[in-house]
């Protein structure tokens, strides 16, 4: 792969500490590929809650102090149920390469949640990066689902 395919700022990351081992993993599998990546928390394994960390690091998104988010707790579930009720982030949670593609593809979306007890950390790997790569088709009528997503209307 080459650094140009992944060309893409700077990354958030967090997690809960359910997930926090992949996370630190997926930290050192992105700064290996040259991207770099704030890191949002959580920074150890202590029980705490998940909103803590995705409320900030889906404001960095929503304000582009970042570019794109990554949130991880042990289901993904938690994560994604934060993040989707912030205007302005797409979150998607993700189990496959395909989910992480489309997600991208159809739906431009800006976070992706990632199952930290879920998969190995090869699969996680393989999501992440399909989706760091993969651009929005900015089509039409996606753009226009996106439009009605982001101002709150009825699809």
């Amino acid at each position: 792969m080459s650094d140009r395919e992944l060309d893409v700022g700077v990354v958030a990351i967090g997690s809960d500490h359910a997930a926090y081992e992949a996370k630190e993993q997926l930290k050192t599998w992105l700064a290996a590929h040259g991207i770099k990546v704030q890191d949002f928390g959580t920074h150890s394994t202590d029980s705490m809650d998940y909103p803590d960390v995705a409320r900030p690091l889906c404001e960095a998104v929503v304000s582009q102090k970042v570019s794109r988010g990554v949130l991880m707790c042990g289901t993904g579930l938690g994560m994604c149920y934060v993040a989707n009720r912030m205007t302005g982030v797409r979150a998607a949670p993700c189990w496959s390469i395909e989910t992480a593609e489309l997600s991208r593809l159809h739906n431009d979306a800006n976070v992706l949640i990632l199952p930290g007890r879920a998969g190995t950390m090869d699969s996680l790997e393989e999501i992440l990066e399909v989706w760091l790569k993969t651009p929005f088709t900015g089509d039409e009528r996606h753009q226009r689902r996106i439009d009605k997503i982001d101002s709150r209307q009825q699809v």
